[in-house]
Order: C-alpha cells, then sequence, then structure tokens
C-alpha cells in the first residue's frame, strides 16, 4: 500500500538521509508511449534531473549519485547515445551556474575517457569549476559499471603496494572504499529505481551493501516532486538495523 502524499512544503524528513542513488530508467518507454523517439525521453529526464537535485537538496540530503550511463549502454543505437551525449551537454551548460551559486560538487563516476571529445571537455569544465564546493554532491555515473569499479580499485591499492605505499595487510573494508569513485561520498542510504524494474543492474554493488530500495512504476521523465517525496515516505517506514536486531 502506498503512503499518502503530503504536500511537498510541509514535508520534512525524520530519519538520517545522507546519500540517495537513482537509477534513472524508462526514458525510452515514456517516449514511445507519446509516439516520440527515444532520445526525446533522455532530453526530458535532464530537466527531472534539475527538479529531484533541487528537492534533494532541499530536504537536507547531502548527495545524489545518477546512473546516467552504463557500460553496457554502449549496445544501444549510436544516435540514440549520441543524442543521449549531446542532453547531458546541454544539462551542464545550463545548470553550471546554478550550481555555482547554489554550493554543488560535481563528481564523476566511470571512465569518460570513451565519451566524445565534447562532452569529455563540457564534464571537465564542470568538475574543475565546482571542485571547491560542498554544499551538496552532484555525482553522475557515466560510462560506470559497479564490477569494473571494484576491479579498478583493486589494481589501485595493488599498485600502492607495488610502489610501497601500502602493505596487503593494510587492506580492509574501510580503507578499500577510499579507493573507490566515491570515496568522499556517504553511504547510500536509498537507492531508487523508476520504471517498474526490480534490480540494480550493476550500479553501485559495494556501495548499497545496506540501503534501502525503493522501485516505483513511474518512468523516470513522470519522476515529479511529489513522486520522490512518495519514496522518502517509503523510506521512512523502514527499519533499517545494519545487521543487529529490530528494536522491540
Amino acid at each position: 500500500m502506498k503512503a499518502k502524499v503530503k504536500k511537498s512544503e510541509e514535508f520534512h524528513l525524520n530519519k538520517p538521509l545522507a546519500h540517495v542513488a537513482f537509477i534513472m530508467d524508462g526514458n525510452g518507454r515514456w517516449a514511445k508511449q507519446r509516439l516520440l523517439p527515444r532520445h526525446m525521453g533522455h532530453r526530458e529526464g535532464c530537466f527531472r534531473i534539475t527538479d529531484i537535485s533541487n528537492a534533494c537538496q532541499e530536504f537536507g540530503i547531502k548527495a545524489m549519485s545518477l546512473y546516467a550511463f552504463s557500460t553496457e549502454n554502449w549496445k544501444r543505437p549510436k544516435d540514440e547515445i549520441d543524442f543521449l551525449f549531446s542532453y547531458i551537454d546541454e544539462f551542464f551548460k545550463r545548470e553550471i551556474d546554478h550550481m555555482m551559486r547554489d554550493g554543488v560538487r560535481v563528481l564523476i563516476s566511470g571512465d569518460i575517457s570513451r565519451l566524445p571529445e565534447k562532452s569529455q571537455a563540457t564534464i571537465a569544465k564542470a568538475v574543475e569549476m565546482t571542485k571547491n564546493n560542498d554544499r551538496f554532491y552532484f555525482n553522475i555515473c557515466l560510462n560506470y559499471g559497479g564490477r569494473p569499479e571494484i576491479v579498478r580499485a583493486a589494481k589501485l591499492f595493488a599498485q600502492d603496494v607495488v610502489d610501497g605505499k601500502k602493505t596487503i595487510d593494510q587492506l580492509d573494508e574501510k580503507g578499500f572504499t577510499q579507493y573507490l569513485y566515491t570515496a568522499i561520498l556517504p553511504e547510500v542510504d536509498l537507492l531508487i529505481r523508476t520504471s517498474g524494474e526490480q534490480r540494480t543492474s550493476n550500479f553501485l554493488p559495494w556501495q548499497l551493501a545496506y540501503s534501502e530500495f525503493v522501485f516505483t512504476p513511474t518512468y523516470w521523465p513522470d519522476f515529479t516532486r511529489a513522486e520522490f517525496i512518495k519514496c522518502l515516505e517509503e523510506f521512512e517506514t523502514r527499519q533499517r538495523r545494519f545487521g543487529g536486531l529490530k528494536n522491540e
């Protein structure tokens, strides 16, 4: 049973929530329902990013991570991929001044070296411009895969061992997280996936170990502030035990 939505101006988080991650699914299906090209769903989805980012900041959430393009998404048609990256370029150019004003720091998870040069330059500029901001962390995952991230982190640690900076005995969970893309971010408290799919699709497998999951049938382009609040209200009903016992 879904919780009744409160008016947005009345909503306040009552449980700690520092980091929310989103699998922004359903853009193509949203466009198909409207007899539009698939890429138009991605374009509309970029506008939802702005709305949800603003809501996160208002509700006191410290960080958000967005699964924008996975390592598997290269299998999609080239024209769809080209449009997607052009919309990401537009997004940063449109929003960067607002990000600076609001103290937002842009972080990138994934290997962006395969992206178009124009997109690489746009993203690098956003990262550089916002590097000293710390009010809110905006982590966009591009050409990202969770397993490749863990392999990359293992190689980085191994290289530090070879270089004499670390010893094998120094490897523990806390230390290993410092080699992940998300090293400076708090743990993910909540994962939201739109469109009705109920899987994590190789997204942040290490970081999601103790996260709460909320799956909504709403397509990402229709994922409004009100829909986000529904997910947050569901999160607040959860009792997080982190391996301990339920409070009686």
